[in-house]
């Protein structure tokens, strides 16, 4: 019998990886889970997918008749309308409410790849993330999110091993040890420093606010050319080194 803890896992595994195309080994599981005792299972544990009212994207089960009559076309469009808001979590559950035989159609399709690398980035799902941005070749205008998303991973990663914050060195020493793949690459190398006037930029923003909203966030995105996880990841940087500091001074 498993856990609740353990299909929540299973859960969240199936419905990035398929998109729903796994939905009947799902329920394999779960009807095991029942015979064992385990009680019936009707979808995702309770906080997997929090409800968010929207009025345009109704948040359905998978093969439910609202995605199911929904065409490539209006797929791909809602993927990238949900990812340029960063709306993650009616990203993750518009991407798990799809049939298998509609998910087959786009699979391939560059929006909902990029979609797809967005959930599981921001899920930590890693493994899945590296796999999709390794194994599908993006347009040059997909590069600058995808290399931000596979550098920023693997920085987190050896952050939870090594138990403390990366310096620069020790970011230099993960780029080099695992290098963008040429499918979000174009081969030219390129500096991990931001330029002076952006630096200073981002400085004069983070006086008048250390916390800015997301809206602020793009609005600094658009005058500085990063994009917005950019900017929030460097306030989330300059905090942790504003605090260390005054805590040493201490």
């Amino acid at each position: 019998m498993f856990t609740p803890e353990q299909l929540q896992k299973v859960w969240m595994q199936l419905a990035l990886q398929g998109m729903g195309a796994n939905l009947g080994a799902l329920q394999a599981l779960q009807a095991a889970n029942m015979s064992a005792g385990g009680g019936p299972t009707t979808g995702p544990p309770p906080g997997l997918f929090p409800p968010i009212p929207t009025a345009t994207i109704p948040v359905v089960n998978p093969g439910s008749p609202t995605t199911s009559n929904l065409t490539a076309e209006q797929i791909i469009q809602t993927c990238d309308q949900l990812e340029k808001a960063d709306d993650i979590d009616r990203l993750a559950r518009f991407l798990y409410s799809l049939p298998p035989t509609i998910a087959q159609e786009v699979v391939s399709n560059e929006v909902v790849l990029k979609a797809r690398a967005l959930v599981c980035f921001h899920m930590g799902d890693f493994r899945q993330l590296y796999s999709i941005l390794e194994n599908h070749k993006f347009t040059q205008g997909s590069h600058q999110k995808m290399q931000y998303m596979w550098q920023e991973a693997h920085y987190r990663e050896a952050e939870k091993q090594r138990g403390r914050p990366l310096g620069p060195v020790d970011k230099y020493r993960v780029r080099k040890k695992y290098p963008m793949p040429r499918t979000i690459w174009d081969g030219e190398q390129k500096t991990h420093c931001f330029k002076e006037r952006t630096r200073s930029l981002l400085r004069e923003w983070y006086l008048k606010d250390p916390y800015p909203n997301p809206s602020k966030k793009k609005e600094l995105a658009n005058a500085t050319g990063l994009t917005a996880m950019q900017v929030g990841n460097w306030f989330k940087n300059r905090r942790q080194r504003d605090r260390a500091a005054a805590a040493k001074n201490k």
